[in-house]
């Protein structure tokens, strides 16, 4: 293990801001994450865990304590079952499976961040979720004090959500175990309609898997959600805020703000999401609360490129950020009466 001291915490986030922590502790093997975090719970020192990075908003203050760097490596692939070490690069295990000929996690190519975190975030796009084809997650239990293996059901996924994400506390995530689909290198049945249209598909139709991947990624590298250090659009940690699930009652009362705002004809996007519950587009609601791309004049700004991501431009620090998120969120709720929920995890700080 390496360990540092009064170590900068920026440089390991896609946003790049964040103050430093007391101890930094980088972890290559899963004894040595488990090390690590039982010595930390021992001391009753307080833990960060890190993985890529891509999901965190670090207070300027940074952390008063141990900051735990997951890098363990680990790749491994029997027939259609995938087993990934948490600090496995996601986007370069999404390129293996592909070209292994395999299907299920092709659209979720370009997502920065580790294999560790997609479980905890129910990380998906473009149709695709991590959920799907989840079989097991190996995790240290830090109540129980051991590693243990929970199945996709205790898991208990659900849009942008899981157990693990609900008790951040006790889990931390060691390896992640898939179930992929050999389908003759085609890729799953395409679901997302800009995906379909961009393919030259139906819903439903498969293409290659490896056209599947390229037109993703040429989708997200047009919104800035492929990382890029000389883009300024992808210092950022993509999609800032989820996509907003109401209530029929809420809907409802949604539409009447829609319609008195922006006239009788607009129709918002809407998607079922369960019974008596429906899902639309937070980047629509930001756009027509009047925050557009490229919107603030100051060092953190919503992408040129896509309304969703809140930017740091270079010299932004994390206060710079949260104002901005802030300025966001009360926008939207005084136009439209609904309440954006952060995507990323604040470390010291709350939006």
């Amino acid at each position: 293990m390496q360990v540092l001291h009064d170590a900068p915490l920026a440089p390991l986030t896609t946003f790049r801001l964040g103050g430093p922590a007391a101890r930094l502790v980088t972890a290559t093997t899963d004894a040595e994450v488990v090390a690590a975090v039982r010595a930390a719970d021992e001391s009753g020192t307080p833990l960060l865990v890190i993985g890529g990075g891509s999901n965190l908003v670090i207070g300027d203050e940074g952390f008063d304590g141990t900051a735990l760097r997951i890098a363990t490596t680990g790749f491994a692939l029997d027939g259609t079952d995938l087993e990934l070490a948490a600090g496995e690069n996601w986007s370069d295990a999404v390129a293996r499976t592909v070209d292994a000929g395999l299907a299920g996690i092709e659209c979720l190519a370009g997502i920065p961040g580790s294999a560790g975190a997609t479980p905890i975030q129910n990380v998906g796009a473009y149709g695709q979720e991590v959920s799907t084809t989840i079989t097991e997650v190996v995790a240290y239990d830090r109540t129980l004090g051991e590693t243990v293996t929970l199945t996709n059901a205790e898991c208990a996924f659900s849009y942008r959500h899981s157990l693990f994400k609900d008790r951040p506390e006790r889990y931390v995530v060691l390896r992640v175990r898939f179930r992929l689909e050999d389908a003759g290198g085609l890729s799953a049945p395409i679901k997302y309609a800009e995906t379909a249209r961009s393919l030259g598909v139906e819903a439903g139709e498969r293409v290659p898997a490896a056209t599947a991947r390229e037109t993703v990624l040429k989708l997200r590298a047009g919104k800035g959600m492929v990382l890029d250090p000389a883009d300024h659009d992808t210092w950022s940690a993509g999609s800032f805020f989820t996509n907003p699930i109401l209530t029929d009652a809420a809907y409802e009362a949604f539409l009447g703000r829609v319609r008195d705002r922006l006239g009788a004809e607009a129709v918002p996007p809407a998607y079922p999401a369960g019974e008596g519950r429906t899902k639309t587009s937070a980047a629509w609601l930001i756009d027509k609360a009047g925050f557009t791309k490229g919107y603030g004049a100051g060092p953190a700004r919503i992408s040129t490129k896509h309304t969703l991501a809140l930017t740091n431009r270079g010299e932004a620090t994390t206060e710079d950020l949260l104002a901005l998120a802030r300025e966001v969120v009360a926008g939207v709720h005084a136009a439209f009466g609904v309440t954006l929920v952060n995507e990323p995890v604040t470390v010291g700080v709350r939006i």
